[in-house]
């Protein structure tokens, strides 16, 4: 029996926020009305509940983390999150030797390899490798019937498994990390700002941004821009550069203080907004908050 077209177009939608960003915790959401999923739980689980349950969402729609490297700041909610509301666990073999999960049920996790897809629900998530300074790294390319959203951050480089996905993308969280002016003449030791800007570390304004103009695919409507330096980058300086050039793609700033609106990506985007108009009070806490982060 087919499907009616209400029903497809729905299969096409996915919700998508940022709960947090940054050195100091990340945590992605990709959902539809069913089912999500969490990339990275870096923020504690009381922090996350707290920032969903402003944005209308529930975790109990939540039906896996998925993680993408072993750093505290995308793992520090793990453990309390995925035992509190018994979530299966998805991690690299190398990303699991690193990661202290002792108290997690061992059947809760399940070893992620590298384009392998994993299906939760109506959503189908696949592992990318990656180069950064950690034991198994990956991106995510998260996919709901014909709509792709990928997350890029934690990136040294732009590799061509990066460039082959980002192009695939309807909107896409990508790592903004640093200003290269002012990653240079800042305060940082030398040894970490060659561990930043070295290829293993992060991306710049730069890199992203040639990415973004080299690669940037015509169907894509949303760039959440990630993991910007406390200290090393500028939320202003980062949204005016791509807005720059942009055109009809909205360019958001995921904030390291607080969580972004929820954006409808794909077949119901125009008439489905969610919370694009009602929170736009929160776009005027991105705005408002320190130009550091």
């Amino acid at each position: 029996m087919r499907k009616s077209q209400q029903e497809q177009m729905d299969c096409n939608t996915l919700l998508i926020t940022s709960l947090n960003s940054g050195s100091n915790g990340n945590c992605y959401y990709v959902g539809n009305d069913e089912e999500a999923i969490l990339i990275d739980a870096g923020i504690s689980c009381k922090e996350t509940e707290i920032r969903m349950k402003r944005l209308g969402l529930s975790m109990h729609k939540v039906k896996a983390l998925f993680i993408s490297h072993e750093h505290s700041d995308h793992i520090r909610g793990v453990c309390v999150m995925a035992r509190k509301y018994n979530i299966p666990v998805y991690v690299t073999p190398g990303t699991l030797l690193n990661c202290k999960f002792n108290k997690i049920k061992t059947e809760q996790i399940h070893h992620l390899r590298s384009f392998e897809t994993i299906t939760v629900g109506s959503l189908n998530i696949t592992g990318l490798p990656k180069v950064h300074d950690a034991a198994e790294p990956h991106s995510f390319i998260i996919a709901c019937g014909d709509t792709k959203v990928g997350v890029f951050t934690d990136l040294g480089v732009v590799c061509e498994e990066l460039i082959r996905h980002f192009k695939q993308c309807d909107a896409a969280f990508l790592e903004a990390n640093y200003d290269e002016d002012m990653l240079h003449n800042g305060r940082y030791p030398y040894f970490l700002k060659k561990r930043i800007s070295g290829g293993q570390g992060h991306l710049s304004n730069k890199q992203a941004l040639d990415l973004f103009l080299e690669h940037k695919p015509a169907h894509m409507t949303h760039l959440l821009l990630s993991h910007l330096s406390k200290d090393n980058n500028s939320p202003e300086l980062v949204q005016t550069l791509f807005e720059t050039h942009a055109g009809d793609i909205k360019i958001i700033v995921a904030s390291r203080y607080i969580e972004t609106p929820v954006f409808s990506i794909g077949a119901t985007a125009i008439s489905n907004v969610i919370a694009e108009t009602s929170q736009l009070d929160l776009l005027d806490q991105l705005i408002s908050y320190p130009s550091a982060g």
